[in-house]
This record gives C-alpha cells, structure tokens and sequence, in this order.
C-alpha cells in the first residue's frame, strides 16, 4: 500500500445559470495539487505551499476537517501530512474549499486501500460546509469528485446524478479580485418568488439537462437562463451585464454568475470560441481599475485523479 499520493482536484462552476444548488460541473484544467502522506503520528497536519494564506489550524481548514470526518470513522493507528498547492484562489467562486476537501479525502481514501466509495467521499468532504455554518450542499464537492455535470436531487438521502457531457462544450471563467462572502451572498436573495419565474426557471432547468444529454447546442443556448437568482446576485459584481453582454456577442451559448460569485463563467462550443469570448470579457475589465484573471477550459469528464 502507497505511503504518498500526488493529486488534482479541479475547480468547479455551481448553480449554472438555472440550476441553483442543483447543478455543478468541474474545470478540467483548472484545480489544486495536494500531496498526503503517512505519517507514524495520529492526527492531521496541514502545509500550505501556495501564495494564499489557509488556516493551518486543522479545525478551520477545509482539508483537514474533512479528512477528521474520514478517519474519525476508522480510527487508523497512524496519521496524515498533507501539503495544499493551492491555484484557486479562496472566494473566487470556482469551488476553492470544495476542492481542498475533495481532494484530501479523495487521497487518504487511496492511502487506506479504498474503503470508501465516492458517494461516502461526497458525505466526508461536505463536513466542512458544515463546520462552517453554511448550507451544506454538494454542488461543488459532487462535481469535483465525479466529474462531469452532476445534479443533486436530493441531500436526505444523499442522491446525485451524472449527467452527460457534450464533447465539444468548453467554460470561459473570468474572476474579478473582489470578496463577496458567500454567506452575505446568500442572504439577499428573496424567501419567495413568483410563480410565472420559477415555472420559467424550471422549464430551462429541464430543457438544459434534455439538451446536455443529446448534446443540442442550440438547445443549451435557449435553457442557459435564471430567472431567479442572477439579478440579485449580479449587485455585487462590477460590470457584470457588461461582460455578460460582451461575452454573448462574442458567441457564447450562455453566460451566469459561478457558485455565488464574484467569478462570472460563459459556455462556448468549441475552445476557438471560448477564447474569443475570453477576450470580449477581458476587454470589459481592461477598462476598469478591477484586478482580474480569466480560465479557458474544457468541461472535466473527470474529478479528482492521481498526478
């Protein structure tokens, strides 16, 4: 049995226009490395060797409070180093923390000869939302685990869904270096809605996943559409009908706020087209004072994987 593994745990785009705390997928190219060891002492050690700041703490890391929850279960009589490098920013809105977490189970599962399965992984690595205070909810964590667009139909008991992914169907991330704490980000959006929007929602909802599963491009264009949760959320991001309208003009089946911001994601067909709308929302924050980067990647079909 290994000692040492080498992961990547991808990032991930949630919600996905209609699919509020429904629908995620992972960024086949965009991810963290961990590296986690055996060590002869119990418990969980934390190294961060990125030039973000993380907790060390192991109570406040996303890591190592999902990585507790697994072996809290066995209790194995040695312990666990793990060394975070981390390339997504934390807040960015691309699945930073759900990363950390699904890839450090994912890695001390692979060091104890797998005794879990990924359903059982989902369950560890959501024990850090928990930790939190937050919703708990998998749709960062299911994605970066399975791979592919995942729906989560239910939380009790846990049920999540693979859904297909079109070949040619890639993601265009643009992260503006502004915090919106998810929390607060949460907190204003409405109790109630009308019925006229969320018979709309549910309606691109459903004609999103139909044209998922028969790769109808066209289809995914007309589905990618919230009536929900954008205009509320949109107030916290600067230029953000700015670039989603430069980002559709440039050819994008559709473009939406990732998780719950300030990351803005557009879906293109084809990597040519996802880089010229790479550059029309480039274009929007080069004419503000904004700090910015942008990701151009394929939808990953698969999750966290041994590197």
């Amino acid at each position: 049995m290994k000692s040492e593994v080498r992961v990547f745990s991808p990032g991930t785009v949630s919600n996905v226009a209609c699919g509020f705390d429904i629908l995620g997928f992972p960024l086949e190219s965009i991810g963290d490395e961990m590296i986690v060891r055996k060590t002869t002492e119990k418990g969980i050690k934390i190294k961060n060797f990125s030039d973000y700041k993380l907790p060390l703490d192991i109570s406040k890391n996303a890591a190592s409070v999902s990585a507790l929850a697994l072996i809290d279960s066995l209790n194995p009589d040695f312990g666990f180093e793990i060394e975070i490098i981390k390339k997504i920013k934390p807040g960015s809105g691309i699945g930073s923390s759900g990363a950390s977490a699904s890839g450090c189970v994912f890695a001390i599962n692979k060091l104890m000869g797998d005794p879990f399965t990924i359903a059982d992984l989902i369950k560890f690595a959501m024990k850090d939302m928990e930790n939190d205070g937050m919703f708990e909810h998998p749709d960062n964590i299911a994605p970066a685990l399975l791979g592919g667009f995942v729906l989560v139909k239910s939380l009790s008991p846990l049920e999540i869904i693979k859904i297909p992914t079109p070949d040619d169907l890639y993601c265009t991330v643009i992260h503006p270096h502004i915090e919106i704490k998810t929390a607060y980000s949460r907190s204003i959006l409405p109790k109630d809605v009308s019925l006229v929007n969320a018979t709309k929602q549910i309606a691109n909802f459903g004609s999103l996943i139909h044209s998922l599963h028969v790769s109808d491009y066209d289809l995914i264009k007309t589905s990618l559409n919230d009536h929900l949760i954008e205009k509320h959320r949109s107030k916290l991001i600067p230029n953000f009908y700015e670039v989603k309208s430069a980002a559709l003009e440039a050819g994008a089946l559709g473009c939406s706020i990732s998780g719950s911001g300030p990351s803005i994601f557009a879906l293109s067909q084809g990597i040519d087209r996802s880089m010229e709308v790479e550059q029309a929302m480039n274009k929007v924050y080069s004419g503000t004072s904004i700090e910015f980067s942008t990701h151009v990647s394929k939808i990953g079909d698969q999750g966290v994987k041994l590197i």
